[in-house]
This record gives C-alpha cells, sequence and structure tokens, in this order.
C-alpha cells in the first residue's frame, strides 16, 4: 500500500468513525477493505496519534469519545 493509499484509509476510516457508521469490527474491516488484523492495527496507529477511539457494544459501532479534527493534508498560511 502506498502513503497516499493509506492516508486515504486514514481518513476514511475517520470518516465512518465520525459518522458513528462502522458497524462492527469485521464490518468495518469489509467496508475499508482490510482484514480484521489489520483494521486493528490502523485502529491502533489512530489511537497513536491521540485518537479518543472506543467501540460501543450497544450500538455495535467506533466512536470519538470527544470531538477531534484529523489533519493528514498541508494547507497554505494565509498570513
Amino acid at each position: 500500500m502506498t502513503t497516499i493509499q493509506i492516508l486515504n484509509l486514514l481518513e476514511r476510516m475517520d470518516q465512518l468513525i465520525r459518522l458513528r457508521a462502522t458497524g462492527t469490527p469485521s464490518q468495518f474491516a469489509q467496508k475499508v477493505e482490510l482484514s480484521k488484523s489489520m483494521l486493528y492495527i490502523y485502529l491502533d496507529l489512530l489511537r497513536d496519534l491521540g485518537a479518543p477511539i472506543q467501540y460501543s457494544k450497544s450500538e455495535k459501532t467506533y466512536f470519538y469519545a470527544y470531538k477531534v479534527t484529523l489533519h493528514l493534508k498541508y494547507k497554505k498560511n494565509e498570513h
């Protein structure tokens, strides 16, 4: 997987987590086209970056414990 593909994957994972639309770990892995074991590796990577990812058994989805913003791109500063 290229760096760009990994960044796109992390952005997609972030979007699904933010929307509380991941489903179970198996469903989440399928949505982002990963094996379950690889999904856990990328979830750990996001957590290592500071993402407060939790899982709700009752809602069957991953979610953020509090509001966060993922920034993976350069933006031009306007000063």
